[in-house]
């Protein structure tokens, strides 16, 4: 029987879980309800294993797991989370994780998925083979994922490739996984060569050479960047692409992983500037572009619709002239109208003006384009409650709850948010759950550890 140290704040889910390991004749917990706690029983005690949640006050997992693997414990690590995505994936890959698994509604099944994942890394941890377990994080990373993602390792074979990317290439992932030799090219190329995922320590440069308009970069992290292709029957397409290194604790390349979206549609009715004030970009972009009706993605990329919002945020913020402000949104929506942020200070313009349902229009577009992003999440949230109060409607309130809560799981400490979870539940009469969120937002303030959300439109004031 393996021994396992549970780490998590939710007592219940302790609780179950304990209940659950006594039938059991596979594993044995310990439960614990903060980090700290967990690092004085590893003092005293050593365990087969360690189930530790992502999201804990004071010290979080990624926290946790870094001060344990500083020490040079290799105990396996199974970061139990409710967070999807890649962010908190690569967070913890890089930082020592052992395996990644999210919080579902079933605990029998959670609870065998950990027996299995317990056994696999005490048996890993003895043979030393660590690169089966870290290709296992990725994977479940990119089945996480929403967006069409795939993976490569280190040699160029394909390790990941998630049912969106089935559904964008019609390519089955048994039919593609542990291929190489640049195969994963051949749905948006309609032949063999790099793609964005073999560049990711690419100078801008070499990008540029193969054909790639770089968006966005980040040191050691995230490339985005445009460029066009061909589909398997000879249709041309603009294709976006993100691509990122993985490493392991000790910093060693161990992956990459790639997400691609097809913006042919977005960027086809896009009219063109024709007057760049630097005709050195305009000359750049003319080399990229081999097709004139590909110039509207250019047109958005050098910040025609950035301008319009830029000049909507002043009308919001500065001016208090929410119709103007709308007027300006609207033009840079003209352009794109996948721009989450645009939609989403629209929508608050709209809130300002009392017009609530057009708010939420604009709010739920926001969030159905960018779905993990806090501050939408949040502004959303705030709406559902407005809309609840005004009219007395539990409706609207459980709705902004359950969003709420999407944003504590990733920002556990947000102090406004636990307090708006507060004042929904006062709302409904549920004064002993009120309770609990107003302390939860009192002690985040009192500990000193507020982390509030920062709006995008802040970068244009």
């Amino acid at each position: 029987m393996y021994s396992v140290l549970f780490v998590d704040d939710d007592t219940a889910l302790l609780e179950m879980m304990v209940q659950l390991s006594k039938r059991s004749s596979t594993l044995t917990f310990d439960p614990v309800p903060s980090a700290k706690e967990a690092l004085q029983h590893l003092s005293e005690k050593t365990y087969d294993a360690i189930v530790l949640d992502y999201d804990m006050p004071e010290v979080d997992g990624i926290a946790f797991l870094k001060v344990i693997r500083a020490r040079g414990d290799t105990t396996p690590v199974i970061l139990y989370t409710g967070v999807g995505g890649e962010r908190a994936a690569i967070e913890a890959l890089n930082n020592g994780a052992d395996f990644l698994i999210k919080k579902e509604d079933d605990p029998r099944r959670q609870f065998n998925d950990m027996a299995e994942m317990v056994k696999k890394g005490v048996e890993r941890r003895h043979s030393g083979r660590a690169l089966g377990t870290t290709q296992k994080i990725i994977a479940d990373m990119i089945n996480f994922s929403s967006d069409a993602s795939f993976a490569i390792d280190n040699e160029g074979k394909v390790i990941a490739w998630n049912d969106a990317m089935e559904q964008l290439t019609d390519i089955p992932s048994k039919t593609i996984l542990g291929k190489g030799d640049y195969a994963y090219a051949e749905p948006f190329f309609n032949r063999k060569k790099k793609t964005l995922i073999d560049l990711v320590f690419a100078t801008d440069d070499e990008l540029r050479e193969q054909k790639y308009m770089v968006v966005n970069r980040v040191p050691k992290g995230p490339i985005i960047a445009v460029t066009t292709g061909l589909k398997p029957d000879g249709e041309k397409w603009t294709v976006w692409m993100k691509a990122m290194p993985t490493f392991d604790s000790h910093g060693n390349f161990i992956a990459a992983v790639g997400t691609v979206r097809d913006i042919t549609s977005t960027i086809k009715d896009v009219p063109v500037n024709q007057e760049s004030p630097d005709s050195a970009v305009q000359k750049a972009l003319a080399e990229f572009s081999e097709e004139p009706s590909e110039k509207g993605i250019f047109d958005r990329l050098l910040g025609k619709a950035n301008a319009y919002y830029k000049k909507g945020v002043h009308l919001f913020v500065k001016d208090l002239n929410y119709r103007a402000a709308i007027e300006a949104f609207d033009q840079a929506l003209k352009i794109d109208d996948k721009l989450a942020y645009v939609w989403n200070d629209r929508g608050l313009c709209y809130r300002a003006l009392n017009e609530h349902s057009e708010a939420l229009k604009s709010l739920l577009r926001a969030v159905e384009l960018d779905p993990e992003n806090l501050e939408l999440l949040y502004n959303l949230g705030e709406t559902l409650e407005m809309i609840g109060v005004l009219y007395m409607s539990n409706k609207y309130l459980e709705s902004a709850v359950k969003t709420f809560q999407m944003v504590v799981n990733q920002m556990p400490n947000n102090a406004d948010a636990w307090n708006h979870l507060g004042v929904c539940m006062k709302e409904m009469g549920k004064s002993r759950e009120s309770k609990f969120y107003f302390e939860r937002a009192r002690d985040i303030k009192i500990w000193k550890k507020d982390t509030p959300i920062v709006p995008k439109r802040d970068q244009y004031r």
